[in-house]
């Protein structure tokens, strides 16, 4: 992973939406089944809409009923970080670009194997990069 980007509240606003503000970097949360992503099929990559940091494929992508777009694994280890949410009166494990600390969702222990884990993440977060197809 390349070095941790840090930037200001109004950097990042310029950057992005007002939704990604508000998820990103205020730890907001979309409504459910309205997020971009929550339904794609597509083959590909989902960067961090913030830094670009490769999070999550689209082979660990699943459909968990939620309406949020769920994963099984990171793209790689250092990819996102995690920590202990206590807000909305319970606790929960965040997940956290590992790059540039944007809010992307939840992480749950009731996933599909490998990892046993669901990646619950807000579509706002995200960025899609669909694979690229190769020419024979």
């Amino acid at each position: 992973m390349t070095d941790k980007i840090t930037k200001s509240d109004a950097e990042w606003q310029a950057q992005l939406s007002p939704e990604q503000f508000r998820i990103t970097r205020r730890k907001g949360t979309e409504q459910p089944f309205t997020g971009q992503y929550h339904d794609q099929k597509e083959s590909g990559r989902y960067k961090c809409v913030c830094c670009g940091e490769s999070l999550f494929s689209s082979k660990d992508k699943f459909d968990s009923g939620t309406g949020w777009p769920s994963y099984t694994l990171p793209a790689n280890p250092d990819a996102v970080a995690t920590m202990e949410d206590s807000s909305l009166f319970s606790t929960r494990t965040e997940v956290l670009c590992g790059r540039c600390d944007a809010h992307l969702g939840h992480v749950f222990p009731d996933g599909l194997e490998p990892s046993g884990l669901r990646y619950c993440i807000n579509s706002a977060s995200l960025q899609f990069e669909p694979d690229q197809e190769t020419e024979s």
